[in-house]
């Protein structure tokens, strides 16, 4: 039996203001990342708040369209979260973000031994949520993973680095670069550190030493929106069915591709 996922932090509409005069995408990294792993097969459950709101009816419909377990999946009175996306030269670009009801999203008692029912548990910077991760830890058995973005220097992103087992973080830098800084958050905890350097590739380091895996095939970039979530849904399918980190980081590498020729963190 495939072991389980859960996902949970933020969940927001991605507003592309410069696309056909406006047009909203349903994202979040933990929404996208549990999009990804769904569609790989991996039992995933996905906990997070939208409003009550048009926009929530959106993300609503959309989710409700995946094999994902909703069931602790949250709707307040008040605005969906809302981030403003441009593209440049296929490039997003993120601009302002209204938290909405992320701004207050908390976890209950019942959600947190939810989460503990499954095998890995993945949340992100903007899901505040960092917090709880120790909490998540003390009764050993579940493996914590945190999505740092570009931020791995962040105070939330330090705090969860004492507690979660794989840290994820986005660089603009090179392979090579990348290595001293990823030294200094194996030291702060986590027992492997992936950084996700875009076209450069991804660099993978645990107790055993370093491994690199670079993006051979090239394809037309339409938008680099949900890449990395799309990469960390591929690594922990792999990581889930016992794949060694080089094949993880392969089957991530190739979930990636077909992200970029599309809007939006996956296709809606």
């Amino acid at each position: 039996m495939m072991k389980r996922l859960v996902c949970f932090g933020s969940c927001c509409i991605d507003f592309y203001s410069n696309l056909d005069g406006g047009k909203p995408f349903v994202g979040g990294g933990p929404v996208n990342t549990a999009v990804y792993a769904a569609e790989k097969g991996v039992p995933v459950s996905l906990l997070s708040c939208i409003g009550n709101d048009t926009y929530g009816d959106l993300v609503l419909q959309r989710l409700q369209e995946k094999p994902i377990d909703l069931s602790h999946f949250r709707r307040e009175n008040g605005n969906t979260a809302l981030c403003e996306v441009t593209i440049e030269n296929n490039e997003r670009i993120l601009g302002d973000y209204d938290e909405g009801v992320m701004r207050d999203y908390r976890l209950s008692r019942e959600d947190i031994a939810f989460i503990k029912t499954h095998d890995i548990a993945l949340t992100d910077l903007w899901g505040q949520q960092e917090g709880l991760l120790k909490e998540l830890k003390q009764d050993g058995g579940l493996t914590l993973a945190f999505d740092a973005a570009d931020r791995p220097d962040d105070p939330a992103a330090v705090e969860a680095m004492k507690s979660c087992d794989i840290f994820f973080f986005s660089s603009e830098e090179d392979c090579e670069t990348v290595v001293g800084e990823m030294l200094e958050i194996i030291r702060h905890g986590p027992s492997l550190a992936v950084a996700m350097c875009g076209s450069r590739g991804s660099v993978c380091m645990d107790s055993s030493g370093i491994c690199r895996y670079r993006i051979v095939p090239e394809v037309e970039i339409v938008d680099t929106l949900g890449a990395g979530d799309s990469y960390i849904a591929g690594f922990l399918y792999g990581y889930l069915a016992g794949k060694d980190i080089e094949e993880c980081m392969r089957i991530a590498s190739e979930t990636v591709l077909p992200v970029l020729q599309y809007h939006g963190a996956f296709r809606q």
